[in-house]
């Protein structure tokens, strides 16, 4: 059976996720963390990609993304690519970091409010995750306009708060 092929255009808003191969971690410590905030902050200045909201889960990542080009399958082979380089090679491992295709969502931002209710399911990942240790998030709903956030990662108020 054939993939289904991404939607991509420009202005689109995309809830993108990823999880570790079998569900291992695929941040081991802080340095990881900031490692792949840095990595994303390298994508969106090759891509031009906004970054509304992102959180960092030990085993897998959220994000709230909108892609002025549409370039969102091009950007994702180079994150993800560079991203498990940077991490076999600083762990000394092998083998795969994150478990099959990312999943990439089509968020409506027109003012429905789905795009506010996507940056809380993000904003609120942790709380459901039993608030596990080394989270790693991005309230960038709490302020108005753009703003620059850690790694260079701009980011912009979701909507409506």
């Amino acid at each position: 059976m054939a993939r289904k092929l991404r939607i991509e255009y420009a202005g689109a808003i995309y809830h993108v996720m990823n999880r570790g191969d079998r569900r291992e971690l695929i941040f081991m410590d802080d340095a990881d963390r900031q490692r792949f905030v840095d990595t994303l902050g390298e994508a969106c200045a090759k891509t031009g990609w906004q970054v509304h909201a992102y959180v960092l889960m030990p085993n897998h990542f959220h994000w709230v993304l909108e892609t002025p080009q549409p370039n969102l399958v091009a950007g994702m082979k180079w994150l993800l690519g560079t991203d498990t380089s940077r991490f076999i090679r600083r762990h000394k491992l092998f083998g795969h970091l994150f478990s099959g295709r990312y999943k990439s969502l089509i968020v409506d931002g027109s003012g429905s409010g789905y795009l506010k209710s996507v940056g809380d399911y993000v904003h609120l990942n942790p709380a459901r995750g039993g608030g596990k240790r080394g989270v790693q998030a991005d309230s960038a709903r709490l302020v108005c306009g753009r703003r620059e956030a850690s790694g260079g990662v701009e980011a912009g108020a979701v909507a409506g708060s």
